[in-house]
């Protein structure tokens, strides 16, 4: 029986985070670490808080959720080894984290909200990736391996 092939998964930078007034939802631009296809994501005001802290390298006073979060990781003898987008469904993306305990041993994959895998892969300096299909199926710009059709 042959197995699938496995999809490839591309690393992302975080480009950009949109902060609105008086907005509850908020955006970020993630792009291709290595080429120019990227796309935008709308998140909650929190996590878009959380990223903007990380980016500035703020520490609050008390841990806040994501902190908190990484610090029980740790806490248990784990890791986050990195985030994966994994999935798009009816505008809906789908990620998981990838957890490790011990070296030599499988990852364990959490489900996680995008905007949640994110904000911990990044406090926990880990990659953020995303599947090739769903990075082809979302970009915004005109680079990649399928160049968009022009604008009407």
């Amino acid at each position: 029986m042959a197995s699938e092939p496995a999809v490839r998964m591309i690393e992302l930078v975080l480009a950009r985070i949109v902060l609105r007034d008086q907005e509850r939802s908020q955006h970020i631009l993630l792009k291709e670490r290595d080429g120019k296809r990227a796309f935008a994501m709308t998140i909650g005001r929190g996590e878009a808080d959380e990223l903007q802290r990380i980016v500035q390298g703020q520490a609050p006073q008390r841990p806040l959720t994501h902190q908190l979060a990484l610090h029980m990781v740790e806490a248990l003898g784990s890791r986050i080894l990195r985030a994966d987008i994994i999935d798009l469904q009816e505008n809906t993306y789908f990620a998981q984290l990838a957890l490790a305990a011990a070296p030599g041993e499988p990852p364990t994959m959490v489900d996680a909200r995008p905007s949640d895998a994110i904000a911990l892969a990044l406090r926990a300096r880990a990659p953020v990736r995303i599947a090739e299909p769903i990075l082809e199926q979302v970009r915004s710009d005109t680079a990649g391996p399928d160049p968009l059709p022009p604008g009407p």
